[in-house]
Formats: C-alpha cells, sequence, structure tokens
C-alpha cells in the first residue's frame, strides 16, 4: 500500500456524509495542521478526484501521505467558498497551498475633510476617518512622490495637529515653498481651502484642468499688479509642467486597472501588480509566492488573485498575462465583493499588450534579481518591521555613526542597505563643519541628519532617495534628538531605531529604542545579528573615514594650519620660497615681497612661526 493511499482512506471513508453543496475543505495531518484548504462547486465530486485519479503530481502524492484527518464546511455558493478559501489559506498558510507572501496593506494619500486647515498625509488600514482616499500606490515611495508634488504645486501641511498647533515660526518647507505656513498665518483660510480642493483634482487626474485655472489666476494677479502672487502661481504652474512631462501616463489609457504579470523560471514565480488610476501609473509591486516547484503560473497566478483582493478594493479593470481557469468565477466574485461589475481580461494585442509585456519584464527581472540574493534580507525586514511595531514596509535602511578622537577629526558616516544587500554607492561621510559640534555627539547627530534630509528635501543634485528606516548608533538620548531633528524637516513619519551597547558594551546586550520604548532581543536572535552587522558596518566606515581624515591632517602642510591662507597664498608662498621650512626661516620683509601677500597677511605669517 502506498503512503497517499491512507489519505484516500480518509477521504473515502468522509464522502458518504458530504452533502453535495459548494464549500471548502480542509486537510490536516496528524498534530491537526492544516496541509491545504480547497474549494468546490460541489464538494463531494471534488473530493473523489482525489480517490479515483490515479496519477497525481508529487505535491499531492505528499499531501495524502500526511492527511489524516478531512474537515469540509459548505457555503451558500461557489463565489462564497472562493472567498473563503482565500481568507483561511491567508490565515493558516498551509503547507501545500500557493501562498501570497509579502501582502502588506498598501498605502493612499488621505486629505481630511473636516479640518479647518486640512493636512496631506499617508494613509493605511481602514478608511475610518473623514476626508479623500486616494490610491492604492504601489509603494511608500510612491505616494511620497505624489505628496510631494502636491507640496510642490499646492503647498499643503502634511505635519500633525500638535506640531501645527504649537509651532511660532513657520519650518523649512515654508522656506523652500512646500508649505503656505498656515501654522502662523501665512495664508487666509479661503485661499487655503481652495488649494486643497485644487490638490484633490490634481490626484483625480484633471491636471489640465488645474493648470488652467492657475494661469487665469496669475493672469488676473497680474493685471491687478500682484505680482507677488503672479509670482507664485508662477512657480506652481512651472512645477505642474515638470510634473506633467516626468508623468508616466500610460498609452493603453487605463483609467482604472490592475495589471498583473506572472513570469516562472528554476521553480519560482514572480508576479508584478502595475496600478494604473486617473490615467497614470501610481507604481508597482513585485510577488514572489510560496508553492511547489513544478506548480504552472496560469495556476500560480489564478490562486494570487482570489488571495490578492480577499481584503483589498477592486478595480474596474484586471488585466492579466496569462488566461487563468477560474476567471469567470473570480469576475463574478469579485462583482459582487464590490458591488460593481469587474472585468478580467487577457491581454493579447494592441496597447494593453505593451501593458503587459512592460510587467512581464518587471516580473522577469525581479525575479533574476531574488534568484541571485544570498540570503534572505526581505524575511529580515520583515522580523524588524514586526519586532519594532513598524507601520511600513521596509526596503532601504540607513544607519548613521560618528568618529572622533577628543573632538578632534569628527567626522559622521551613513552607510545603506537594501534588499540586495550594502549598497556602497549610498555611502556618505560627513566632516563637521559646525565647531562646538566636534566634542558634541548629539550635535554631531543633529548636524549630520540636518546636512543629508535637508539636501533631499531640496532635490540638490538629484540627492539620495528617503530610507525606509533610519539606524542610529547610540541610546535613548541620540534617539530623542535624531528624532527631533528629523521632525523638524517635515518628515514626521520616518521611523527611526537607536541601538545601544549593553552594560559591559558586550555584543549581545544591545538595547533599541523606538517611539519611547525599549527593546531586547534573545542572544541568538537572527535579525539582532542583522542589526548588528548594520551597526558594525557604519561604525568601520566612520572609523576609516575618520583615520582618512587625521592622516590627510598629520601631512598637510604648516602653511595650511594658518587662517586666512588659502590655497592662492599658499601657492605663490611655495612657489617663492620652495617649501614650507624655507617659509618658517623667512625675514618678515621677504615674506611681504610675494606677489599678492600684504603686510597684516605676512605678519599672520612671521607670527605663526615665531612666537
Amino acid at each position: 500500500m502506498k503512503k497517499s493511499d491512507f489519505g484516500k482512506e480518509v477521504i473515502k471513508k468522509e464522502l458518504p456524509v458530504i452533502p453535495k453543496l459548494p464549500g471548502i475543505y480542509k486537510m490536516l495531518n496528524e498534530k491537526n495542521e492544516i496541509l491545504y484548504v480547497g474549494k468546490a462547486k460541489n464538494l463531494p465530486n471534488r473530493l473523489k478526484s482525489y480517490v479515483t485519479e490515479k496519477n497525481h503530481i508529487i505535491r499531492t502524492e505528499r499531501m495524502l501521505s500526511q492527511t489524516k484527518k478531512i474537515e469540509i464546511t459548505t457555503t451558500s455558493n461557489e463565489s462564497e467558498a472562493l472567498l473563503l478559501e482565500a481568507n483561511l489559506i491567508k490565515k493558516y498558510k498551509p503547507k501545500f497551498n500557493i501562498l501570497l507572501r509579502d501582502d502588506k496593506s498598501f498605502p493612499f494619500i488621505y486629505i481630511g475633510s473636516k479640518d479647518k486647515w486640512p493636512q496631506i498625509t499617508k494613509h493605511r488600514g481602514k478608511k475610518t476617518k473623514d476626508g479623500f482616499f486616494f490610491g492604492p500606490f504601489a509603494s511608500a515611495g510612491s505616494a511620497n512622490w505624489t505628496i510631494k508634488m502636491i507640496q510642490k504645486i499646492f503647498q499643503l501641511r502634511v505635519c500633525d495637529d500638535t506640531v501645527f498647533k504649537n509651532r511660532k515660526r513657520p519650518c523649512i518647507l515654508y522656506q523652500i515653498k512646500r508649505c503656505s505656513g498656515p501654522c502662523v498665518g501665512n495664508v487666509n483660510e479661503a485661499d487655503y481651502r481652495k488649494t486643497v480642493e485644487d490638490a484633490i483634482e490634481f490626484v483625480s487626474g484633471k491636471s489640465r484642468k488645474i493648470q488652467k485655472n492657475l494661469s487665469n489666476q496669475m493672469e488676473k494677479a497680474s493685471e491687478e499688479l500682484d505680482f507677488e502672487k503672479a509670482t507664485i502661481l508662477r512657480d506652481r504652474i512651472k512645477s505642474l509642467n515638470i510634473i506633467q512631462s516626468s508623468q508616466r501616463i500610460n498609452e493603453a489609457n487605463l483609467v482604472e486597472a490592475d495589471v498583473i504579470a506572472g513570469y516562472k523560471e528554476s521553480g519560482k514565480a514572480c508576479i508584478q501588480v502595475f496600478f494604473y488610476r486617473s490615467k497614470q501609473n501610481w507604481g508597482n509591486q513585485a510577488f514572489f509566492p510560496k508553492h511547489d516547484t513544478d506548480e504552472s503560473i496560469e495556476n500560480i497566478i489564478n490562486s494570487f488573485i482570489a488571495q490578492f483582493y480577499e481584503n483589498k478594493n477592486v478595480p474596474q479593470n484586471i488585466i492579466l498575462s496569462h488566461q487563468i481557469k477560474e476567471r469567470l468565477l473570480i469576475e463574478k466574485t469579485l462583482s459582487q465583493k464590490e458591488n460593481k461589475n469587474i472585468n478580467i481580461s487577457i491581454a493579447k494585442k494592441g496597447s494593453k499588450l505593451k501593458v503587459i509585456d512592460l510587467a512581464l519584464n518587471n516580473a522577469k527581472d525581479s525575479l533574476n534579481r531574488k534568484l541571485y540574493e544570498s540570503q534572505n534580507n526581505k524575511n529580515l525586514f520583515e522580523e524588524v518591521s514586526q519586532k519594532f511595531n513598524l507601520q511600513t514596509n521596509i526596503n532601504l535602511v540607513e544607519v548613521y555613526d560618528n568618529s572622533h578622537i577628543q573632538g578632534s577629526h569628527s567626522v559622521g558616516a551613513l552607510i545603506t542597505y537594501g534588499e540586495e544587500g550594502f549598497i556602497k554607492k549610498r555611502y556618505r561621510k560627513f566632516n563637521i563643519k559646525i565647531q562646538k559640534n566636534e566634542k558634541d555627539d548629539y550635535g554631531m547627530i543633529k548636524e549630520v541628519l540636518n546636512r543629508r534630509f535637508k539636501r533631499a528635501l531640496q532635490e540638490k543634485d538629484n540627492y539620495l532617495t528617503f530610507p525606509d528606516l533610519v539606524l542610529i548608533d547610540g541610546g535613548k538620548g541620540q534617539y530623542s534628538v535624531a528624532r527631533e531633528t528629523i521632525n523638524e524637516l517635515g518628515l514626521y513619519d520616518m521611523p527611526i531605531i537607536a541601538i545601544a551597547k549593553g552594560k559591559f558594551r558586550n555584543s549581545g546586550n544591545e538595547k533599541f529604542f523606538h517611539n519611547g520604548k525599549e527593546y531586547g532581543f534573545e542572544k541568538n536572535d537572527p535579525t539582532l545579528f542583522f542589526l548588528q552587522r548594520l551597526r558594525d558596518e557604519a561604525h568601520r566606515f566612520a572609523i576609516s573615514a575618520h583615520r582618512a581624515k587625521r592622516k590627510k591632517a598629520l601631512s598637510r602642510s604648516l602653511l595650511d594650519q594658518i587662517n586666512g591662507i588659502g590655497s592662492i597664498r599658499k601657492r605663490a608662498l611655495l612657489n617663492h620660497f620652495g617649501s614650507a621650512r624655507a617659509v618658517e626661516s623667512a625675514s618678515l620683509d621677504e615674506i611681504k615681497s610675494v606677489e599678492g601677500v600684504e603686510e597684516k597677511v605676512a605678519k599672520k605669517i612671521y607670527n605663526f612661526f615665531h612666537e
């Protein structure tokens, strides 16, 4: 008797009492763990196939060999069974089902409707607040990009109510024209409310209408000789033109659609989902479902769709790269769920095929990157997110450390870690410029974070994109300074974690600080090793930058140590005397004879060597 026959015998015994109704069935092992969840239009007919069919795939044979018990739940129709199946698969993650992983909620953009001065912000989870929600966006980065564009054009506030009500002067966002300064009364309520309405129309895809309105307002302001207002409107129109030229308006003219493409290679699959709303591409996300190596891409996409939309709003159109066996059933089920007609189609030609080809290429590239990863960084990121209860996906971490010797040669260091490991091209060192900060660890942190994020906000030289998490080498005090500094720059929702060495400064006793709480790990926790590794790399880079700076200082010319002697005068002195030592032994009159060195500077040079 084959091992799989044991499972067949279990099914045979249950078949006579199973009603001929739609529903779901669960196969359980001897520990009462759910091995598999399936659905059926007619439960006994579906279960009978496990008994009668002779040549099952290997996965099914393995499942039947472990099955010791079967449970069923009937439903009123097949659509209800489909939704229940998707719910149970996501809840219990059975060993033999195709599983959708990394299925966190997608961010939306939220603008309040009841506030006197509405705030624009990212939102995840249930939409219980009064106001306008736009999304979903594929990632926090996509949502942040859109919020930044809205800030540029409409200058809406992003600070939370507590900060807003307690400000006595506008923050940096006002200075760089990303906020109109309602916190200190720099804009009246009627004008602010009008810009809020315009922002809502902009995100709804009516950017041309907004541009026309702004142009009319600018002309009117010019006619009334209100040139200050006209200049502000001109800058907004300019920003809008830049955005319109860079926006990815899709050639398939997709008003509201999700484009889903699957690619399979080496026994693993990637599903790419592109979100199209208001005729714009609002980003894409890669998913890597857990499945058997011999599972077909069609079945993977079929299972993916049912689980993906189980807890999400469904767009009017879903465009697929492959034909799926339950297309009509899923279409009917999602239509009932959303109370509107949902159309699922397969792209075969024309502009929709081009959009699918783009998604397929992205799926292929994403899978190739995934296959070549040396370790599962995404799992480690998820563990960090869960441990510290972060309300965001982590794909990019920036780690900061400082290095100095008694306040000399002070250097701040930044290293970056992504899904593919350390990103060396994003490493940065910061020579501390403010003298009083050179011996002050808190001051160094404040200066480094200020310089890094202020430059990013001002978009100088296409500076580094924002990270999903900031890790600081330090304790509670360093965390507080970092949080205050980043809040001052308007980045209130950027998570920060501080890592401090234990009481005896030995590895393994680290304490972590986040959001007013202290955290610790077991000594053999892989997540602790991961965070230590990030901290150690930042420490290594900071020390190497500090040593390089110290070495350079030791090898500097004596002339470099004289205040007021720049590169031009230094070159003139060296050309005249041949070396710094020769300058040291020169008389005051000899130094004054050098071209470009007036008497006051000559005295300073002479006194430096002879006092």
